[in-house]
């Protein structure tokens, strides 16, 4: 079984997410800077752990949670998806922490695929 990782709100409009999520679920949200950039975390699970998240400024057509499920290879997990039909909208790509990728299902989800930087900084196949 591979869990749900991390859950992530793409929409145009980061601000108000946050507020109406902070009111309404008491979310904690913090900003963090990433160069020029910013990202929205977003604290699910409670003070002591749990699910983590993020508000994602973007241009998509309605405000979309994608679940990011935690994989051993996103490069062999994003090819599977490809194979049962999915459509890859993000190709493995390196960040940060890890690696990740985003397909949309035929069934109508998107998902997202995360593969965690291991202690030695290297993917693995």
């Amino acid at each position: 079984m591979q869990p749900v990782v991390h859950l992530e709100l793409h929409t145009r409009d980061t601000a108000s997410a946050r507020d109406m999520f902070a009111e309404l679920c008491g979310w904690r949200v913090e900003e963090i800077r990433l160069g020029a950039a910013s990202y929205l975390a977003v604290e699910l699970g409670g003070r002591h752990g749990g699910l983590g998240g993020g508000l994602v400024a973007c241009a998509a057509d309605r405000p979309t949670w994608v679940p990011y499920v935690g994989v051993r290879c996103v490069e062999e997990t994003t090819d599977r998806a490809r194979d049962l039909g999915a459509t890859v909208l993000l190709e493995p790509r390196e960040g940060r922490n890890g690696w990740r990728s985003v397909v949309s299902t035929v069934q109508g989800g998107e998902i997202a695929f995360w593969q965690p930087r291991p202690a030695t900084g290297r993917r693995g196949r």
